[in-house]
């Protein structure tokens, strides 16, 4: 039944002006929703999108709570930069980044970075 069936991430924000803030000026979008004070609903490709509500358990998550997949990371990661997005650097036993980006044996890539709220989210591309 689900396997079928469009799916969405929920973000908790502390602060949702700061977020409403970042996901405009750092990743381009701009809410669903413009005239909401405690919410926020943004759209991204194929039908997914994702939910921002203001809670003060934001920031509390220690996993990846949402990610993007792009098909080409490196330009990706370059674009964000320039606009501000400081990515995380990881070495764990099997996980390593170099220039922000954690390359798998099997060829796909992921790069993480926060949001203003704490919440980790990544890029992702394809083998």
């Amino acid at each position: 039944m689900l396997k079928d069936q469009q799916v969405g991430a929920v973000l908790p924000a502390q602060d949702i002006g700061r977020a409403r803030a970042f996901y405009s000026e750092k990743l381009g979008l701009e809410p669903d929703n413009p005239d909401a004070d405690d919410n926020l609903q943004y759209k991204c490709g194929d039908g997914t999108g994702f939910f921002l509500y203001q809670t003060p358990n934001a920031g509390t998550a220690k996993n990846t709570q949402m990610g993007w997949m792009v098909s080409d990371i490196a330009a990706s990661v370059a674009e964000l930069r320039d606009k501000g997005v400081v990515f995380e650097d990881y070495d764990f036993p099997g996980l390593k980044t170099e220039n922000g980006i954690a390359t798998m044996p099997d060829g796909t890539a992921a790069a993480w970075f926060l949001d203003t709220e704490g919440n980790i989210l990544s890029l992702n591309q394809t083998g």
